[in-house]
Protein backbone atom coordinates (compact mmCIF):
# COMPACT_ATOMS: atom_id res chain seq x y z
CA UNK A 1 0.00 0.00 0.00
CA UNK A 2 1.28 3.46 -0.88
CA UNK A 3 1.26 5.57 2.28
CA UNK A 4 1.52 9.36 2.18
CA UNK A 5 2.54 11.62 5.02
CA UNK A 6 1.05 15.10 5.31
CA UNK A 7 3.23 17.68 7.07
CA UNK A 8 1.29 20.80 8.08
CA UNK A 9 3.43 23.55 9.63
CA UNK A 10 1.51 26.49 11.08
CA UNK A 11 2.81 29.97 10.37
CA UNK A 12 2.65 33.05 8.15
CA UNK A 13 4.56 32.47 4.92
CA UNK A 14 3.94 35.81 3.20
CA UNK A 15 7.42 37.19 3.95
CA UNK A 16 10.62 36.31 2.12
CA UNK A 17 12.32 35.06 5.29
CA UNK A 18 9.40 32.73 6.02
CA UNK A 19 9.57 31.28 2.50
CA UNK A 20 13.30 30.65 2.92
CA UNK A 21 12.56 28.91 6.22
CA UNK A 22 9.96 26.72 4.50
CA UNK A 23 12.54 25.75 1.87
CA UNK A 24 14.91 24.71 4.64
CA UNK A 25 12.15 22.57 6.16
CA UNK A 26 11.59 20.85 2.81
CA UNK A 27 15.32 20.16 2.57
CA UNK A 28 15.19 18.59 6.03
CA UNK A 29 12.26 16.37 5.00
CA UNK A 30 14.45 14.91 2.23
CA UNK A 31 15.98 12.79 5.01
CA UNK A 32 12.57 11.12 5.50
CA UNK A 33 11.63 10.57 1.84
CA UNK A 34 13.29 11.51 -1.46
CA UNK A 35 9.83 12.34 -2.87
CA UNK A 36 8.37 15.51 -1.33
CA UNK A 37 5.39 17.32 -2.88
CA UNK A 38 5.45 21.03 -1.95
CA UNK A 39 1.69 21.70 -2.12
CA UNK A 40 2.03 25.25 -0.77
CA UNK A 41 4.10 26.99 1.92
CA UNK A 42 3.29 25.20 5.16
CA UNK A 43 1.84 22.06 3.54
CA UNK A 44 3.82 19.17 2.08
CA UNK A 45 3.22 15.51 1.28
CA UNK A 46 5.81 12.73 1.48
CA UNK A 47 5.56 9.50 -0.51
CA UNK A 48 6.68 6.66 1.78
CA UNK A 49 6.14 3.82 -0.71
CA UNK A 50 8.99 1.33 -0.54
CA UNK A 51 10.56 2.91 2.57
CA UNK A 52 11.02 0.45 5.39
CA UNK A 53 9.26 1.10 8.68
CA UNK A 54 5.78 1.65 10.02
CA UNK A 55 3.65 4.77 9.70
CA UNK A 56 4.35 5.53 13.37
CA UNK A 57 8.10 5.39 12.72
CA UNK A 58 7.81 7.61 9.64
CA UNK A 59 5.81 10.22 11.56
CA UNK A 60 8.32 10.16 14.41
CA UNK A 61 11.21 10.64 11.98
CA UNK A 62 9.51 13.57 10.23
CA UNK A 63 8.78 15.20 13.59
CA UNK A 64 12.40 14.68 14.66
CA UNK A 65 13.95 16.37 11.58
CA UNK A 66 11.66 19.41 12.01
CA UNK A 67 12.03 19.92 15.75
CA UNK A 68 15.04 22.23 15.30
CA UNK A 69 12.80 24.78 13.53
CA UNK A 70 10.63 25.16 16.66
CA UNK A 71 7.39 25.55 14.68
CA UNK A 72 3.97 23.98 15.48
CA UNK A 73 3.75 20.85 13.28
CA UNK A 74 0.94 18.39 12.60
CA UNK A 75 1.70 15.18 10.75
CA UNK A 76 -0.80 12.62 9.47
CA UNK A 77 -0.72 9.50 7.31
CA UNK A 78 -3.19 8.05 4.81
CA UNK A 79 -3.42 6.31 1.47
CA UNK A 80 -3.86 9.56 -0.49
CA UNK A 81 -3.50 13.30 -0.02
CA UNK A 82 -6.96 14.05 1.35
CA UNK A 83 -6.73 11.17 3.85
CA UNK A 84 -3.26 12.21 5.07
CA UNK A 85 -4.24 15.88 5.30
CA UNK A 86 -7.44 15.09 7.20
CA UNK A 87 -5.51 12.80 9.55
CA UNK A 88 -3.15 15.69 10.34
CA UNK A 89 -6.12 18.05 10.73
CA UNK A 90 -7.63 15.79 13.37
CA UNK A 91 -4.47 15.84 15.48
CA UNK A 92 -0.73 15.34 15.28
CA UNK A 93 0.19 11.70 14.59
CA UNK A 94 -3.14 10.61 13.10
CA UNK A 95 -3.13 7.53 10.85
CA UNK A 96 -6.12 6.64 8.65
CA UNK A 97 -6.47 3.07 7.49
CA UNK A 98 -7.62 2.52 3.88
CA UNK A 99 -11.38 2.15 3.50
CA UNK A 100 -12.29 4.45 6.40
CA UNK A 101 -11.85 7.75 4.56
CA UNK A 102 -15.47 8.63 3.74
CA UNK A 103 -16.80 7.91 7.23
CA UNK A 104 -13.98 9.80 8.93
CA UNK A 105 -14.21 12.77 6.54
CA UNK A 106 -17.95 13.22 7.10
CA UNK A 107 -17.77 15.34 10.31
CA UNK A 108 -14.90 17.57 9.10
CA UNK A 109 -15.47 21.20 7.93
CA UNK A 110 -15.60 22.34 4.32
CA UNK A 111 -12.49 24.50 4.84
CA UNK A 112 -10.37 21.35 4.68
CA UNK A 113 -10.89 21.33 0.88
CA UNK A 114 -9.64 24.94 0.62
CA UNK A 115 -12.86 26.06 -1.07
CA UNK A 116 -13.07 29.82 -1.47
CA UNK A 117 -15.03 31.58 1.33
CA UNK A 118 -17.75 32.88 -1.00
CA UNK A 119 -18.61 29.35 -2.17
CA UNK A 120 -18.57 28.04 1.40
CA UNK A 121 -21.06 30.78 2.33
CA UNK A 122 -23.34 29.70 -0.54
CA UNK A 123 -23.11 26.06 0.55
CA UNK A 124 -23.98 26.93 4.13
CA UNK A 125 -27.11 28.70 2.93
CA UNK A 126 -28.12 25.36 1.44
CA UNK A 127 -27.47 23.57 4.74
CA UNK A 128 -24.13 22.09 3.69
CA UNK A 129 -21.86 22.48 6.73
CA UNK A 130 -19.68 19.35 6.71
CA UNK A 131 -17.95 17.13 4.19
CA UNK A 132 -20.53 14.43 4.84
CA UNK A 133 -23.28 16.83 3.72
CA UNK A 134 -21.32 17.55 0.56
CA UNK A 135 -20.71 13.86 -0.17
CA UNK A 136 -24.44 13.12 -0.08
CA UNK A 137 -25.26 15.66 -2.81
CA UNK A 138 -26.08 14.29 -6.29
CA UNK A 139 -22.96 14.68 -8.39
CA UNK A 140 -24.44 16.01 -11.64
CA UNK A 141 -26.67 18.82 -10.31
CA UNK A 142 -23.96 19.92 -7.85
CA UNK A 143 -21.33 20.23 -10.58
CA UNK A 144 -23.70 22.04 -12.94
CA UNK A 145 -24.52 24.58 -10.24
CA UNK A 146 -21.04 25.21 -8.82
CA UNK A 147 -18.78 24.62 -11.83
CA UNK A 148 -16.07 22.17 -12.88
CA UNK A 149 -14.10 22.55 -9.61
CA UNK A 150 -17.08 21.13 -7.74
CA UNK A 151 -16.42 17.70 -9.30
CA UNK A 152 -13.11 17.52 -7.45
CA UNK A 153 -14.69 18.75 -4.19
CA UNK A 154 -17.37 16.08 -4.41
CA UNK A 155 -14.81 13.32 -4.92
CA UNK A 156 -12.54 14.60 -2.15
CA UNK A 157 -15.44 14.66 0.31
CA UNK A 158 -15.88 10.93 -0.37
CA UNK A 159 -12.18 10.16 0.10
CA UNK A 160 -11.38 9.94 -3.63
CA UNK A 161 -8.29 11.97 -4.51
CA UNK A 162 -7.09 12.03 -8.13
CA UNK A 163 -4.63 14.89 -7.64
CA UNK A 164 -1.18 13.87 -8.87
CA UNK A 165 1.82 13.64 -6.59
CA UNK A 166 4.35 16.15 -7.95
CA UNK A 167 7.82 15.80 -6.37
CA UNK A 168 9.60 19.10 -5.96
CA UNK A 169 12.68 19.81 -8.02
CA UNK A 170 16.02 20.00 -6.26
CA UNK A 171 18.33 22.91 -6.94
CA UNK A 172 22.03 22.11 -7.14
CA UNK A 173 24.20 24.61 -5.25
CA UNK A 174 27.90 24.45 -6.07
CA UNK A 175 30.12 26.75 -4.09
CA UNK A 176 33.37 26.85 -2.16
CA UNK A 177 34.64 29.21 0.50
CA UNK A 178 37.69 30.07 2.56
CA UNK A 179 37.21 31.83 5.91
CA UNK A 180 39.35 32.08 9.01
CA UNK A 181 42.50 30.72 7.35
CA UNK A 182 44.58 33.86 7.46
CA UNK A 183 44.57 37.24 5.72
CA UNK A 184 45.58 38.32 2.22
CA UNK A 185 47.11 41.77 1.89
CA UNK A 186 48.20 41.63 -1.79
CA UNK A 187 46.55 40.50 -5.00
CA UNK A 188 48.81 37.48 -5.55
CA UNK A 189 47.52 35.88 -2.37
CA UNK A 190 43.90 36.59 -3.35
CA UNK A 191 44.34 35.10 -6.81
CA UNK A 192 46.04 32.02 -5.35
CA UNK A 193 43.06 31.49 -3.05
CA UNK A 194 40.66 31.94 -5.98
CA UNK A 195 42.50 29.26 -7.96
CA UNK A 196 41.99 26.88 -5.02
CA UNK A 197 38.25 27.64 -4.92
CA UNK A 198 37.90 27.27 -8.70
CA UNK A 199 39.58 23.87 -8.59
CA UNK A 200 36.98 22.68 -6.06
CA UNK A 201 34.05 24.14 -7.99
CA UNK A 202 35.13 22.77 -11.37
CA UNK A 203 35.58 19.33 -9.82
CA UNK A 204 32.06 19.48 -8.35
CA UNK A 205 30.63 20.65 -11.68
CA UNK A 206 32.19 17.73 -13.54
CA UNK A 207 30.93 15.23 -10.96
CA UNK A 208 27.39 16.63 -11.28
CA UNK A 209 27.53 16.82 -15.07
CA UNK A 210 26.86 20.57 -15.01
CA UNK A 211 28.31 23.72 -16.54
CA UNK A 212 28.30 27.21 -15.01
CA UNK A 213 26.96 30.20 -16.91
CA UNK A 214 28.05 32.74 -14.29
CA UNK A 215 30.04 33.12 -11.05
CA UNK A 216 29.24 35.03 -7.88
CA UNK A 217 32.14 36.11 -5.67
CA UNK A 218 31.80 37.42 -2.10
CA UNK A 219 34.84 39.01 -0.45
CA UNK A 220 34.92 39.67 3.30
CA UNK A 221 37.41 42.20 4.65
CA UNK A 222 39.23 42.45 7.95
CA UNK A 223 37.26 45.60 8.90
CA UNK A 224 33.96 43.65 8.55
CA UNK A 225 33.09 45.19 5.17
CA UNK A 226 32.07 42.93 2.28
CA UNK A 227 32.03 43.20 -1.52
CA UNK A 228 30.06 41.19 -4.09
CA UNK A 229 31.02 40.59 -7.73
CA UNK A 230 28.83 38.97 -10.41
CA UNK A 231 30.86 37.48 -13.24
CA UNK A 232 28.88 36.38 -16.34
CA UNK A 233 30.54 33.83 -18.63
CA UNK A 234 30.21 34.03 -22.40
CA UNK A 235 29.29 30.35 -22.62
CA UNK A 236 28.43 27.85 -19.85
CA UNK A 237 31.67 26.03 -19.06
CA UNK A 238 33.66 23.98 -16.55
CA UNK A 239 37.00 25.27 -17.85
CA UNK A 240 38.99 26.47 -14.82
CA UNK A 241 41.38 28.67 -16.78
CA UNK A 242 38.54 30.55 -18.51
CA UNK A 243 36.79 31.17 -15.20
CA UNK A 244 39.98 32.42 -13.55
CA UNK A 245 40.68 34.87 -16.40
CA UNK A 246 37.14 36.26 -16.13
CA UNK A 247 37.47 36.66 -12.35
CA UNK A 248 40.84 38.31 -12.69
CA UNK A 249 39.54 40.77 -15.28
CA UNK A 250 36.58 41.58 -13.03
CA UNK A 251 38.86 42.33 -10.05
CA UNK A 252 41.32 44.48 -11.98
CA UNK A 253 41.17 48.02 -10.66
CA UNK A 254 39.24 47.01 -7.52
CA UNK A 255 40.71 48.34 -4.28
CA UNK A 256 39.89 47.31 -0.73
CA UNK A 257 40.23 49.31 2.46
CA UNK A 258 41.46 46.33 4.48
CA UNK A 259 43.00 42.90 4.08
CA UNK A 260 40.87 40.05 2.69
CA UNK A 261 39.96 37.47 5.33
CA UNK A 262 37.26 35.45 3.54
CA UNK A 263 36.20 34.36 0.06
CA UNK A 264 33.05 32.59 -1.12
CA UNK A 265 32.69 31.60 -4.78
CA UNK A 266 29.45 30.17 -6.19
CA UNK A 267 28.67 28.71 -9.62
CA UNK A 268 25.40 30.12 -10.97
CA UNK A 269 23.07 29.54 -13.94
CA UNK A 270 23.87 25.84 -14.05
CA UNK A 271 23.12 23.92 -17.22
CA UNK A 272 23.45 20.29 -18.20
CA UNK A 273 27.06 19.43 -18.85
CA UNK A 274 26.44 17.28 -21.90
CA UNK A 275 26.32 18.86 -25.33
CA UNK A 276 24.11 17.54 -28.09
CA UNK A 277 26.27 15.87 -30.72
CA UNK A 278 25.09 14.52 -34.05
CA UNK A 279 26.20 11.00 -34.93
CA UNK A 280 26.78 12.21 -38.48
CA UNK A 281 27.25 15.82 -39.52
CA UNK A 282 24.36 16.91 -41.73
CA UNK A 283 26.63 18.76 -44.17
CA UNK A 284 29.15 15.95 -44.51
CA UNK A 285 26.98 12.84 -44.88
CA UNK A 286 28.96 9.72 -45.77
CA UNK A 287 26.98 6.55 -46.55
CA UNK A 288 30.06 4.44 -45.84
CA UNK A 289 30.31 5.82 -42.31
CA UNK A 290 26.64 5.02 -41.78
CA UNK A 291 27.14 1.47 -43.04
CA UNK A 292 30.14 0.93 -40.75
CA UNK A 293 28.22 2.31 -37.75
CA UNK A 294 25.24 0.05 -38.46
CA UNK A 295 27.54 -2.98 -38.77
CA UNK A 296 29.08 -2.17 -35.38
CA UNK A 297 25.64 -1.73 -33.77
CA UNK A 298 24.44 -5.04 -35.18
CA UNK A 299 27.57 -6.78 -33.93
CA UNK A 300 27.14 -5.31 -30.45
CA UNK A 301 23.39 -5.96 -30.21
CA UNK A 302 23.31 -9.30 -31.98
CA UNK A 303 20.28 -8.15 -33.96
CA UNK A 304 19.54 -6.26 -37.13
CA UNK A 305 19.05 -2.52 -36.91
CA UNK A 306 15.48 -1.57 -37.83
CA UNK A 307 13.61 1.67 -38.44
CA UNK A 308 10.15 2.19 -36.94
CA UNK A 309 7.54 3.42 -39.43
CA UNK A 310 4.07 4.63 -38.45
CA UNK A 311 0.92 4.02 -40.45
CA UNK A 312 -2.79 4.68 -40.14
CA UNK A 313 -4.73 1.96 -38.34
CA UNK A 314 -7.49 1.74 -35.74
CA UNK A 315 -5.78 -0.94 -33.69
CA UNK A 316 -2.89 0.38 -31.63
CA UNK A 317 -0.77 -2.68 -32.33
CA UNK A 318 -0.99 -2.07 -36.08
CA UNK A 319 -0.01 1.63 -36.02
CA UNK A 320 3.70 0.95 -36.49
CA UNK A 321 5.96 -1.53 -38.14
CA UNK A 322 9.70 -2.18 -38.21
CA UNK A 323 11.59 -2.14 -41.48
CA UNK A 324 15.27 -2.86 -42.17
CA UNK A 325 17.29 0.32 -41.86
CA UNK A 326 19.13 1.51 -44.96
CA UNK A 327 20.85 4.92 -45.24
CA UNK A 328 19.25 7.31 -47.69
CA UNK A 329 21.26 8.48 -50.65
CA UNK A 330 22.84 11.91 -50.07
CA UNK A 331 20.88 13.52 -52.91
CA UNK A 332 17.64 12.71 -51.08
CA UNK A 333 18.72 14.25 -47.77
CA UNK A 334 17.86 17.84 -48.60
CA UNK A 335 14.38 16.94 -49.84
CA UNK A 336 13.75 14.81 -46.76
CA UNK A 337 14.98 17.62 -44.51
CA UNK A 338 12.74 20.13 -46.32
CA UNK A 339 9.78 17.81 -45.89
CA UNK A 340 10.40 17.56 -42.13
CA UNK A 341 10.91 21.30 -41.70
CA UNK A 342 7.70 21.99 -43.63
CA UNK A 343 5.52 20.24 -41.08
CA UNK A 344 3.04 22.41 -39.29
CA UNK A 345 1.53 22.05 -35.86
CA UNK A 346 -1.65 20.65 -37.44
CA UNK A 347 0.37 17.73 -38.84
CA UNK A 348 1.23 16.47 -35.35
CA UNK A 349 -0.64 13.29 -34.43
CA UNK A 350 -1.73 12.87 -30.79
CA UNK A 351 0.00 9.93 -29.13
CA UNK A 352 -2.03 7.50 -27.05
CA UNK A 353 -0.57 6.84 -23.60
CA UNK A 354 -1.84 3.49 -22.34
CA UNK A 355 -3.10 3.43 -18.77
CA UNK A 356 -3.85 0.60 -16.42
CA UNK A 357 -7.16 -0.71 -17.73
CA UNK A 358 -10.00 0.11 -15.37
CA UNK A 359 -13.76 -0.19 -15.62
CA UNK A 360 -15.60 3.13 -15.93
CA UNK A 361 -19.31 4.00 -15.74
CA UNK A 362 -20.71 5.03 -19.14
CA UNK A 363 -24.17 6.34 -20.02
CA UNK A 364 -25.39 6.18 -23.61
CA UNK A 365 -27.48 8.57 -25.65
CA UNK A 366 -28.57 7.48 -29.10
CA UNK A 367 -26.32 4.43 -28.86
CA UNK A 368 -23.16 6.53 -28.27
CA UNK A 369 -21.32 7.35 -25.03
CA UNK A 370 -22.75 10.56 -23.57
CA UNK A 371 -21.24 10.49 -20.06
CA UNK A 372 -17.95 8.75 -19.26
CA UNK A 373 -16.70 8.46 -15.69
CA UNK A 374 -19.23 11.13 -14.64
CA UNK A 375 -17.92 13.60 -17.28
CA UNK A 376 -19.98 14.75 -20.26
CA UNK A 377 -18.74 13.73 -23.72
CA UNK A 378 -18.17 16.70 -26.04
CA UNK A 379 -17.22 14.64 -29.09
CA UNK A 380 -17.25 10.97 -29.91
CA UNK A 381 -15.88 8.96 -32.84
CA UNK A 382 -16.27 5.26 -33.43
CA UNK A 383 -17.02 2.52 -32.84
CA UNK A 384 -14.33 0.31 -34.31
CA UNK A 385 -14.96 -3.38 -33.95
CA UNK A 386 -11.79 -5.14 -32.82
CA UNK A 387 -11.67 -8.93 -33.01
CA UNK A 388 -8.65 -10.76 -31.62
CA UNK A 389 -8.03 -14.47 -31.56
CA UNK A 390 -7.05 -15.51 -28.05
CA UNK A 391 -3.82 -17.38 -27.47
CA UNK A 392 -2.33 -19.53 -24.75
CA UNK A 393 1.44 -19.93 -24.36
CA UNK A 394 1.98 -18.29 -27.72
CA UNK A 395 -0.39 -20.63 -29.64
CA UNK A 396 -3.82 -19.50 -30.94
CA UNK A 397 -6.88 -21.09 -29.34
CA UNK A 398 -9.32 -22.39 -31.93
CA UNK A 399 -12.76 -20.75 -31.99
CA UNK A 400 -11.73 -18.36 -29.17
CA UNK A 401 -12.21 -14.79 -30.39
CA UNK A 402 -12.41 -11.70 -28.22
CA UNK A 403 -14.42 -8.79 -29.64
CA UNK A 404 -14.73 -5.23 -28.40
CA UNK A 405 -15.94 -1.85 -29.66
CA UNK A 406 -13.49 1.04 -29.26
CA UNK A 407 -14.33 4.77 -29.17
CA UNK A 408 -12.33 7.99 -29.01
CA UNK A 409 -14.05 10.60 -26.80
CA UNK A 410 -13.33 14.19 -25.81
CA UNK A 411 -14.60 14.85 -22.28
CA UNK A 412 -15.80 18.12 -20.77
CA UNK A 413 -12.58 18.60 -18.81
CA UNK A 414 -10.53 18.44 -22.02
CA UNK A 415 -9.38 14.83 -21.70
CA UNK A 416 -9.05 13.02 -25.05
CA UNK A 417 -9.38 9.32 -24.24
CA UNK A 418 -9.78 5.87 -25.79
CA UNK A 419 -12.52 3.73 -24.21
CA UNK A 420 -13.97 0.38 -25.22
CA UNK A 421 -16.99 -1.79 -24.53
CA UNK A 422 -16.70 -5.49 -23.94
CA UNK A 423 -20.04 -7.15 -23.41
CA UNK A 424 -22.00 -4.91 -21.04
CA UNK A 425 -18.92 -3.38 -19.41
CA UNK A 426 -16.92 -0.28 -20.37
CA UNK A 427 -13.21 0.26 -19.81
CA UNK A 428 -10.68 3.13 -20.08
CA UNK A 429 -7.76 2.14 -22.36
CA UNK A 430 -5.65 5.29 -22.38
CA UNK A 431 -5.47 9.05 -23.00
CA UNK A 432 -4.08 10.99 -25.96
CA UNK A 433 -1.27 13.52 -25.42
Amino acid sequence: MTMLLCVNVAGDYTGARARVLWGEMLDALDAVSPLVDDARPGLAFLDMHGIAGSAFAHIAQARDVLKCFECPVRIGAGKNKIAAQAAAHGGDGGIWEPGTERARLAPLPLTLLEIDPATIARLRLLGIERLGDLARLPHGPFVRRFGAAAASWHELSRGIDRRPFVPRAHAVAIEASIFGEGRAADEAQVFFALRMLLARICGDLERCGKRAGALHLEIELENADASDFDVPLALPTTHERTMFQMLRAKLEGATFAAAVVGLRLQACRLEEGGEEQALFHGGDFDPQRVAVTIARLEAALGASVARAQTRDAHRLEERFTYEPFAPSHPKHLDSARDERSGRTKSDLVPQLRLLEVREVPVRLRGGEPAIVDRLAVRRCTGPWRIAERLSAQGQPVLHAVEERDEYDVVLENGTFARIYRQGSHWYMRGVYE
